[in-house]
């Protein structure tokens, strides 16, 4: 029997800067069809618009109504605009974003009712996407809202680094009235689980951060590293998890610790994404940890800049399909073997000599 692939959705994003771009030629790549079955929610119009302008003649879409018609083989799309639906590449407007929010609802509403496997996001413009059923700093926050998640973590992974951050998209000036005991265990805890779950890594190590310069210098340049983060820290080893620090963030990645752990704790957004991006930018992906279902995305935003000029590097969006994958085949197998776990066997020892019994009982050792 042919083994079902993984059906990844993919939101177009804003119509107006390089998620187009990016989503073509990454599906224009053969190994995509090999490990999953694309279906873009988007339009077929809005998508030749691109390719025209792009100048790509050797790529097509598949039209289909539904993600049940999916062809294995092709890259899918859903049609899911008004065909006056009008493209002004590099200017993020009202139409755009309104686009943008059309594709998400629709690829959200098939992923949670199971008709897609795995979704995988185009960047939107976070000002012209509001609306009354958008009013959210961002996907991470819209997609904790529509599953219901107690909580979430904005996750970035790459080939050296995993970062997640403890307050998201928020003003820096709400940072440390925000960082609280609680909330960095909630953070914790969930970035212990994907790490072991969604990673297959077994006791993952992670590092915390710092809020302030220095990590506090003692408490002489701020006290949430002595009164909020250290004790944190210290309860999430007492519930088996592997955390240390507070790091100061210069030293830690200027010296390169970040390569001795699995898993990073940022305290804010740009603590955690400038040094990430700086170090991985052509190639991370954004993953939202915490969520019942898969969602990634690129790490880069919408580039109105160079939207429509051919520049855009489709190796981001790429790796965020295949990471979307590996999470999804991951869960998949954790689930298998938490069905039928060995029966526990209690073995009964008769000698009362420990030099008479066979020594693999100890591995070799006596």
């Amino acid at each position: 029997m042919e083994k079902k692939t993984i059906i990844a959705g993919i939101s177009q994003g804003d119509i107006n800067g390089i998620g187009y771009e990016v989503i073509i030629k990454a599906l224009s790549d053969p190994m995509i069809n090999d490990i999953c079955t694309p279906v873009v929610y988007g339009s077929p119009k809005v998508a030749a618009y691109h390719r025209k302008a792009l100048n790509i003649s050797n790529f097509s879409f598949n039209n289909i109504r539904s993600a049940e018609e999916a062809h294995a083989r092709k890259a899918n799309i859903i049609n899911c605009l008004d065909d006056n639906t009008r493209v002004e590449l590099g200017k993020p407007t009202h139409q755009s974003g309104e686009a943008a929010l059309i594709s998400l609802e629709k690829a959200v509403s098939d992923l949670i009712s199971g008709k897609i496997d795995v979704l995988i996001t185009a960047p939107i413009d976070k000002h012209n996407v509001q609306s009354e059923n958008f009013h959210f700093n961002g996907h991470t926050e819209y997609l904790k809202s529509k599953a219901g998640a107690e909580e979430v973590l904005m996750f970035l992974i790459g080939e050296s680094m995993r970062i997640g951050v403890a307050t998201g998209h928020v003003p820096l000036s709400k940072v440390p009235e925000l960082i609280t005991i609680d909330l960095l265990m909630k953070k914790m805890r969930l970035m212990n689980q994907s790490l072991t779950i969604d990673f297959g890594i077994r006791k993952p190590r992670i590092a915390v951060l710092g809020l302030n310069p220095h990590a506090g210098d003692n408490s002489l340049l701020g006290s949430e590293e002595a009164e909020i983060i250290a004790p944190a820290i210290k309860k999430a080893q007492q519930e088996g998890i592997l955390a240390f620090g507070p790091f100061p963030s210069d030293g830690f990645f200027g010296a390169g610790s970040f390569a001795k752990f699995d898993g990073i704790l940022a305290m804010y957004h740009d603590q955690g994404l400038a040094p990430f991006k700086a170090i991985t930018f052509d190639s991370g992906v954004n993953f939202t940890a915490g969520l019942p279902f898969v969602r990634t995305s690129p790490d880069h935003g919408t580039a109105f800049a160079i939207a429509g000029k051919g520049e855009a590097s489709e190796n981001s969006f790429r790796q965020a399909i295949f990471l979307a994958c590996d999470i999804f085949r991951n869960r998949k197998f954790n689930t298998e073997i938490s069905q039928n776990p060995l029966k526990h066997q209690d073995v009964e020892i008769h000698s009362d000599r420990i030099d008479e019994l066979p020594p693999d009982i100890f591995n070799g050792e006596q």
